[in-house]
């Protein structure tokens, strides 16, 4: 279940930091779901269609947040492999990415995220796998 203060501190995370500069907003935030939106307006390629990269970042995004709720306060989660497959084009408006665990373990947390236009269509499914490991300082 996602509380406001879950959601304040995950938004206020990206302060300064690439989550900003793209635009990406968490509208939920829990060990079981993690829910963000990011515009395609100003995330595109010389096209004029949402950069596939762009995509990596919201799923990549999603996955950490998610394995660093579960891994808790002591310890940080490193995101180790990320990949993608992109469907479909969104030229304007927002996506949505949803992000589910596919395993949540002591040492690794593995998530499954879909990327939705604002019809519902799928723009890119990825799967992300993060290292959890003790926080030390200067790491």
């Amino acid at each position: 279940m996602t509380t406001p203060d879950v959601l304040d501190l995950v938004n206020g995370m990206g302060k300064g930091t690439l989550v900003e500069r793209m635009g990406i907003v968490f509208t939920e935030a829990g060990t079981d779901r993690v829910v963000a939106t990011m515009p395609v307006e100003g995330n595109t390629q010389p096209y004029g269609l949402l950069h596939g990269g762009a995509s990596v970042v919201l799923a990549e995004t999603l996955g950490s947040i998610g394995s660093a709720l579960h891994a808790g306060a002591d310890r940080v989660a490193v995101g180790i492999e990320i990949n993608a497959s992109h469907h479909r084009a969104a030229r304007e408006g927002l996506v949505t990415g949803t992000a589910t665990p596919l395993h949540l373990g002591s040492t690794m947390a593995s998530w499954s995220v879909e990327i939705t236009d604002e019809r519902g269509r799928a723009v890119c499914t990825s799967r992300i796998t993060c290292l959890l490991r003790d926080a030390a300082p200067g790491a």
